[in-house]
């Protein structure tokens, strides 16, 4: 099977590695991260000008309304680069799914500043009380449409303009019917927004709600599951992305660290751990292919299932044994390597455990 980019996959590729080379190095993501939302606004702004926020969106919204390919070529490169403006969390979640469940209406109030990047919106799912289950709902809606509930934890949700609120209009907490997606203005009353750093660094809120005015949008828990497909191949392209930095790094570090008056990479033992991680990083690399390749079949949601299952817990081991190899300096903010794996770790802790992606892939494999 031919896995060769097309003309315009290979200049998606190419804008987001120039992206990276231009405006990134160990020491300005730090300055990034450090900001009041956990990503620069000029470097969101820029990736605005670049087309690279609107380019997951649809044609009608700007966009190029791109495939599967398209995004895991994007979303890796960056990736590469440990790029934190919130592409996936504010745009392959939230801008695709306000698209796919908003009226005409509100669509045509927000659709234009979202592709553009002037505004950005978040999805507010997750609930305490949840332990992983994505249908979970206590959130309600009363007669005069005023939510009331809390969401725990909304990545990127620090300085939008609104959110995309899951809630309950009938049945049991955790049936997947009954649920629709509700838009809440950033500074609607009775909303209080407690910001927080997770374990990246990069900045998420949670909610709680008192009678916050709310305006329907419609869609369903099945909207939600479908939209996070794509979101979810992002995540584990990102993934492959800093796996195969860090790899390549530890790689030149054992070439040229010397010990015993002899480089480390000349110990057989560190050989034959190396050689599995790059085993491990080929093994990730065909299951994204697969998921790919199934891109537009009934298989995808199973393959997409599967890459996750697989790539969440080897992406926190990997970076496991490259901090190893470095040494205490591995953890420290002085390396590439203790940043990557604490991103690692969030993407695989995040929406859900790879457990639960394991349980999906079995029910529909």
């Amino acid at each position: 099977m031919n896995f060769d980019l097309n003309e315009d996959e290979e200049m998606l590729k190419a804008l987001a590695e120039r992206f990276v080379a231009d405006n990134y190095d160990f020491d300005s993501r730090r300055g990034y991260l450090n900001g009041a939302n956990g990503f620069s606004p000029e470097m969101w702004a820029m990736l605005g000008e670049l087309g690279l926020i609107a380019a997951p969106l649809t044609e009608e919204s700007g966009g190029m309304s791109l495939d599967a390919t398209a995004i895991a070529t994007v979303f890796e490169a960056l990736g590469a680069g440990l790029v934190v403006e919130p592409l996936i969390e504010n745009v392959m979640v939230a801008a695709r799914l306000f698209e796919r469940v908003a009226p005409d209406d509100i669509k045509a109030a927000w659709m234009e500043a979202l592709a553009m990047g002037s505004r950005r919106i978040a999805l507010a799912h997750a609930e305490h009380r949840a332990r992983g289950g994505r249908t979970f709902v206590e959130t309600g809606v009363d007669a005069n449409g005023a939510l009331t509930g809390a969401k725990s934890c909304v990545p990127a949700g620090s300085g939008v303009d609104g959110y995309i609120v899951s809630v309950r209009e009938s049945g049991a907490p955790a049936s997947a019917d009954g649920v629709a997606m509700y838009f809440v203005a950033a500074d609607a009353p009775g909303l209080s927004v407690n910001p927080w750093r997770m374990v990246d660094g990069t900045v998420a809120v949670s909610l709680t709600l008192s009678a916050v005015p709310a305006v329907r949008l419609g869609g369903s828990l099945a909207d939600l599951a479908e939209n996070d497909l794509l979101a979810s191949l992002a995540r584990s392209a990102e993934a492959m992305g800093i796996m195969q930095c860090l790899f390549d790094a530890t790689l030149d570090y054992l070439r040229t660290r010397e010990q015993f008056g002899v480089t480390l990479g000349s110990f057989q033992a560190i050989q034959h751990r190396m050689a599995a991680q790059y085993a491990v990083i080929e093994q990730a690399r065909a299951l994204l292919n697969l998921a790919i390749v199934s891109a537009g079949s009934d298989r995808f949601a199973s393959a997409v299932f599967g890459l996750r299952a697989f790539v969440a817990p080897a992406a926190v081991e990997l970076g496991h044994e490259m901090i190893q190899f470095h040494g205490g300096m591995g953890v420290t903010d002085e390396l590439f390597i203790g940043s990557g794996h604490k991103r690692l770790l969030a993407i695989s802790r995040w929406p859900d455990d790879p457990e639960v992606a394991l349980d999906r892939f079995a029910k529909v494999a």
